[in-house]
């Protein structure tokens, strides 16, 4: 009788309720629930430095910024999410005054085409200024675990009245 009632305390702990409490039975259900969990998260990951070409008053600077990354770990039934681009201020060069910034409205984001990629799709977003947020890629349908990776291609206007000097800026890469 012990046994039984060390059993009862392992079912009950366990939230499985015999279907069947007559011992006479020939048969017993047992009702098992368990939870499938997120390996991880949503992450979003980009090169610590990036050199543009440079450029002279009323030219453009250029260059790509290396690979971007988003890994999406959630396992979700909605694996939906949006990468966001912006400039988290204006592009300077040290204290030289407004005469040497560059604000985002100058500076050109381009995605372009993934260059790797697992269980999409995937959208690159339109080139365009980023002086606001503005969409890099995003994952519009799916589940599931899934990655992307792209090479972003940025530009920067020097404005005519532009004044020579080394200029620094962050672009900031964002995932939700």
């Amino acid at each position: 009788m012990r046994g039984t009632i060390v059993a009862a305390g392992v079912v009950a702990a366990l939230g499985a309720v015999p279907a069947h409490a007559d011992e006479t039975s020939d048969s017993a259900d047992t009702r098992v629930r368990f939870e499938v969990v997120a390996p991880g998260g949503l992450y979003i990951s980009a090169p610590c430095a990036a050199t543009l070409s440079g450029a002279p008053p009323g030219g453009t600077a250029s260059g790509r910024l290396g690979e971007v990354r988003v890994t999406d770990e959630r396992a979700s039934r909605d694996a939906t999410w949006v990468a966001a681009v912006t400039v988290s201020r204006d592009f300077t060069a040290g204290s030289y005054g407004p005469e040497a910034a560059i604000s985002g409205g100058h500076v050109v984001y381009r995605p372009g085409a993934a260059i790797d990629s697992f269980n999409g799709p995937f959208v690159p977003g339109d080139a365009g200024p980023v002086a606001t947020f503005r969409m890099a890629f995003s994952h519009p349908s799916g589940s599931g675990s899934n990655s992307v990776a792209w090479n972003p291609a940025l530009s920067v206007h020097v404005p005519a009245a532009g004044v020579a000097g080394v200029y620094r800026g962050v672009v900031v890469h964002s995932v939700a």
